[in-house]
């Protein structure tokens, strides 16, 4: 099931390419459904907060009346950054699934990994290396081209 809800962060991902965006997609679920789903949009919105995480979050928390998602997990292609990790942990995500790390700029297995950290109210289950070649393959394309 996993790896159904990982194609659709996937297909985001590429969508946010598509846009000029770094091409991460994230997809929201709860009870096996799609509750929502989104890539990045930094660009687009002059926001530096539009990640594809915070975008899904948003839409998520006003699609259930809740800026708690208990029930919720989440899927995102790239490992997420410390604002989107603390994004996370406010919403109370159940499990958090993501594709490629991030060496340089997440904030979860990498960097200063907050969900271990004692000031963190909350840490969702969290499972690595979902569909981790695809992601990181989306990602190198993208960068590749422009450079």
């Amino acid at each position: 099931m996993s790896e159904t809800f990982m194609q659709t962060a996937l297909s985001e991902a590429r969508a946010a390419a598509e846009r000029g965006e770094v091409p991460v997609g994230a997809v929201l679920v709860r009870n096996s459904q799609v509750i929502a789903r989104d890539g990045n949009r930094t660009r687009e919105l002059s926001d530096p907060t539009a990640h594809a995480e915070m975008q899904v979050l948003r839409a998520g928390a006003k699609a259930l009346g809740a800026e708690r998602l208990l029930t919720c997990d989440l899927y995102v292609t790239l490992e997420p950054c410390a604002m989107c990790a603390g994004a996370i942990s406010f919403a109370r995500i159940r499990r958090l699934y993501y594709g490629a790390l991030d060496p340089k700029g997440g904030a979860v297995d990498s960097g200063p990994r907050f969900f271990t950290q004692p000031t963190c109210h909350h840490a969702p289950d969290v499972y690595g290396g979902i569909a981790e070649r695809h992601s990181a393959e989306i990602l190198r394309n993208f960068f590749q081209a422009r450079r």
